[in-house]
């Protein structure tokens, strides 16, 4: 879809102490051909800091940078992939209370790591529908670090490193550093099954097999991994060009393309390649430091882009990222002017 009237105000994010995988390596806990053929280099360690912390810490950010009034806000919406706080609770409300955001709906939004692309496309609606929202927060944070969990690998074969952070998003329907230009989502079911497996759909004792478990059943009873990755790839190309046909740009005008952090390989040929874009103009030279922090990678990208000037006024950003179900959303964003709190 084509996107008007939709803007970047603010960005904020919060990365705790980073950990390399070359001490993970030493530690004897990574094996050493597996970031050799990745190209990942670390991740961030959250330790004991709460997965909402650190979305409300980047928050704070996002709104300490802003020219907004926090009143102006009229929708919150939060994403997240792992572990955020007793069954039951709702991780919106405890951000709004913690930043002294009153009276506004809010959305907890499940879409793993498409989530703050997904929630992206919620607050267009909101903003551009019948809400007409002045302003919407949208927030992600995880924290990987939990019992019988490993961040080296547990990353889907090895594809990324599960990292902690925060990341928030403040938008718009007035004016901001960059325009949303276009937005495009869809859903691929027939992978649904590549992610949930062959279990049952009732609750049961005893653990569940881990995803990975559940993909390659996948490929070994259902669809082999090179036909699943070929449906992958072409689905998500076409999603990707839908975007650009409704930013009226070509693949050539982009200055930047932003996936989620993972495996180079996987970036290069399923991303750059297709689009006849060398590996340079995607973010994976910082993404390969920070690690897969869910849904908020292409956020936390762009945020260091936009403050270290590696954009300017004019360049065209391609944000995209994928989930289970297979889902998977492109949009695109053009930078207007660069904001004070870049370099």
């Amino acid at each position: 879809m084509k996107v008007e009237d939709v803007y970047i105000d603010s960005l904020g994010a919060f990365l705790p102490e980073w950990a390399s995988a070359e001490q993970a390596v030493a530690d004897g806990i990574l094996d050493a051909e597996i970031p050799q053929s990745n190209g990942l280099t670390g991740a961030h360690v959250g330790g004991d800091i709460p997965a909402m912390d650190m979305a409300v810490s980047a928050a704070r950010t996002a709104l300490e940078r802003s020219k907004l009034d926090i009143e102006a806000i009229g929708s919150h919406i939060h994403s997240s992939v792992n572990y955020q706080g007793p069954v039951g609770c709702y991780p919106p409300g405890y951000i709004m209370r913690e930043l002294a955001l009153e009276n506004v709906p809010a959305q907890y939004l499940q879409q793993g790591c498409n989530g703050m692309l997904g929630a992206l496309e919620v607050a267009i609606g909101q903003m551009t529908g019948a809400a007409e929202a002045e302003a919407v927060l949208l927030t992600s944070g995880e924290n990987f670090t939990a019992p019988g969990a490993d961040r080296w690998n547990d990353g889907f074969g090895q594809s990324y490193f599960f990292s902690d952070g925060g990341m928030a998003v403040l938008l718009s329907a007035d004016e901001g550093f960059a325009q949303v230009r276009s937005l495009n989502a869809g859903v691929l079911h027939a992978l649904e099954k590549w992610h949930r497996g062959n279990g049952p759909l009732l609750e049961r004792d005893g653990p569940d097999p881990t995803m990975p478990e559940r993909a390659e059943q996948f490929n070994e009873t259902e669809m082999p991994l090179t036909e699943a990755l070929e449906k992958i790839t072409l689905f998500n190309l076409d999603i990707i060009h839908r975007s650009l046909v409704d930013a009226d740009l070509n693949a050539s005008d982009l200055a930047k393309v932003i996936p989620i952090n993972m495996d180079g390989r996987m970036v290069e040929f399923g991303t750059m390649m297709p689009l006849g874009l060398p590996m340079s103009r995607s973010s994976f030279d910082y993404g390969k430091s920070v690690g897969h922090v869910g849904g908020a990678d292409v956020f936390i990208s762009l945020e260091h882009l936009v403050r270290t000037g590696e954009l300017a006024a004019g360049d065209n950003v391609l944000l995209v990222s994928q989930g289970p179900g297979w889902i998977c959303t492109a949009s695109v964003v053009t930078i207007l002017d660069l904001p004070p709190w870049s370099v």
